[in-house]
């Protein structure tokens, strides 16, 4: 599988980990940055996850700062991407099955590295179920996402 990568400052030092851990498990790693822990911010790193896997450069995406809020908040404005921060395996594998999330948030302050590998592991395993219900749901975030806000 192909997937996308980015944190800020932050979360740095757990992409570098968690990006060794992929290609060892033989996926391809597209490492969007930061390439240091020196401050960046965070929105720059997201949207070039998003756009990542928007336009199928990547299958997926993970996105890392400090507690994943403000990535998970930040990914999300880019259109055709369902993120979520996730601190749960069960949340990292339904996320994909019922919502067909696309990219994976993570707080590297809030999360160990082992249980980021957990956490990455359940999010690539997963697939949407493609059931009647989950694909009405996401047909309506869809809709919610390219509906014109500026009138009521």
């Amino acid at each position: 599988m192909r997937v996308a990568i980015g944190s800020d400052h932050a979360g740095f030092h757990l992409k570098t980990v968690l990006a060794a851990g992929l290609r060892a498990a033989g996926h391809d790693v597209v490492d969007v940055g930061t390439d240091s822990d020196t401050a960046a911010d965070y929105p720059d790193f997201a949207e070039a996850v998003g756009v990542a896997v928007r336009d199928t450069t990547a299958d997926r995406g993970i996105m890392i700062c400090g507690s994943g809020v403000g990535a998970s908040v930040a990914v999300n404005k880019v259109p055709g991407i369902r993120g979520a921060v996730c601190h749960d395996t069960h949340s990292a594998h339904q996320g994909v099955e019922h919502d067909d999330m696309n990219v994976l948030v993570l707080g590297a302050r809030i999360v160990g590295t082992a249980l980021a590998h957990e956490l990455v592991e359940a999010f690539l395993g997963a697939r949407f179920s493609q059931e009647e219900r989950h694909c009405r749901r996401i047909e309506k975030v869809r809709r919610l996402e390219g509906r014109d806000w500026s009138s009521p």
